[in-house]
Parts: structure tokens; C-alpha cells; sequence
């Protein structure tokens, strides 16, 4: 039996208005193992609501749900726990959105359109606590987007980073908390504040979408299959 066959399902919570794409997301979790149904909602109260007092590992938003915006359940949502993994679904490949669920924390986007498989592989890469950006949209919408002194630039490669600093960066692209951060590198929380600010500051990098940006385009964000 395989690890990831012995470990507890993820729990999945999922909000979308659409019972099509509920049932399609349903027969996805029941069909892996690996993932369970914590809980579902169709409006955005509700879901905010459900959300918070299930604690699932993953919630699985569409974007745009009614009642409440999909980024405001994101935003209510890790306010009360910081723990759950959120997933944002959405219809939209242009990418409006992405820098402002990065910088809230959303640790995955994934488009409609999608394939199945696509969804599978980002639930499972978020519950392991990585960031799943879909590859159809996010190399696109994370370039345009960024303003041209965050850009990658050829000099970053003569930055001096220490392997501490680096440690810190990666940690905090792939979406874990300062505290996290500190709990797996055995270090203070108030050290890790240091370590980023300095690395940050080195690199001319003003929020964690510039991190993640680096992050994606020196290979960190690539994780083994699911």
C-alpha cells in the first residue's frame, strides 16, 4: 500500500453555484482515495459560513459565487484558519485576478476549463503545501503583471543569498506561514521576519508575488507528482 494511499484522506470542501461543475468535482473526489467530501455549498455566505466550521484541508472557491465574491470567502476564510489550503476555480484566463490571491494567500488557481486531472494534481500539491498555479494561464498573467523592477532580471543570479535567506524565500513561495517556516527550519519566528526582509530587500521584492515570481522561475515551485 502506498503512503499516500495509508495517510488520512485530504478533506475537500467545495463552493461553486454551478451543480454541474459540483457534481463533476464530487465524482473527482470519489473516485481518489486520497481525497474526501468535507462539505459543499452553491452561495457565498453559505459557503463562508460551512467552511469555517467544517476546517476542511483544501476549500475548492469558484470565483465568482453570489452573495459574497469568491476572494472575499478566500480572505474570511483564512482569517479564521490559516491552515486551510484554498483553491480558487474560475472561468477567467486572463489572470485579473492572481496577484491579489497570491498576496492574500490563496495557495492554488486552477481554470475551469481545465482537465480533470489538472484539478487532482492541485488539490493534492496544495494539501502537501505547495502553491498550484494553472500552467495555462500563470507565467503569462504573473510577467504582464508585474512591474518592470520586479521582473526577473539577469542580475538576481550575482545577488548574494545566503542559504538561510533561501531557505526562507522558497518556504514562504510555496505558501507556509512565518511560523511554519520557523517550526521546519528549528529557528525563531522573529529570525524568519529577518532572514525575508533581507532577502527581499536584496532582490528589490515588494510582496510575495514577486517571491513566488522568483520562486517560479528558479524551478522551486515544481513538486513531485501526486
Amino acid at each position: 500500500m502506498s503512503e499516500q494511499a495509508a495517510s488520512p484522506p485530504v478533506r475537500v470542501f467545495l463552493a461553486d453555484d454551478h451543480p454541474v461543475v459540483l457534481d463533476g468535482i464530487k465524482a473527482l473526489l470519489k473516485a481518489d482515495e486520497g481525497l474526501e467530501l468535507a462539505g459543499e455549498a452553491r452561495d457565498g455566505p453559505s459557503a463562508l459560513r460551512q467552511a469555517i466550521a467544517l476546517r476542511p484541508d483544501v476549500a475548492v472557491i469558484d470565483l465568482a459565487m453570489p452573495g459574497l465574491a469568491g476572494i472575499e470567502i478566500a480572505r474570511g476564510l483564512l482569517e479564521a484558519n490559516p491552515k486551510c489550503r484554498v483553491l480558487v476555480l474560475t472561468v477567467h484566463d486572463d489572470g485579473t485576478y492572481l496577484r491579489d490571491l497570491l498576496d492574500l494567500g490563496v495557495a492554488g488557481y486552477v481554470l475551469k476549463r481545465s482537465a480533470t486531472e489538472e484539478l487532482r494534481r492541485a488539490i493534492h500539491a496544495v494539501a502537501a503545501g505547495g502553491i498550484y498555479l494553472d500552467p495555462a494561464i500563470a507565467g503569462r498573467a504573473l510577467r504582464r503583471d508585474a512591474p518592470a523592477e520586479a521582473r526577473p532580471r539577469a542580475e538576481h543570479a550575482g545577488v548574494d543569498l545566503s542559504q538561510r535567506e533561501i531557505e526562507v524565500l522558497r518556504l514562504t513561495a510555496i505558501g507556509q506561514s512565518n511560523k511554519s517556516i520557523a517550526a521546519s527550519l528549528s529557528i525563531g519566528v522573529k529570525t524568519v521576519d529577518t532572514y525575508k526582509a533581507r532577502a527581499m530587500a536584496k532582490l528589490g521584492f515588494k510582496s510575495r508575488v514577486d517571491v513566488v515570481r522568483f520562486a517560479l522561475s528558479k524551478g522551486w515551485m515544481n513538486s513531485g507528482d501526486a
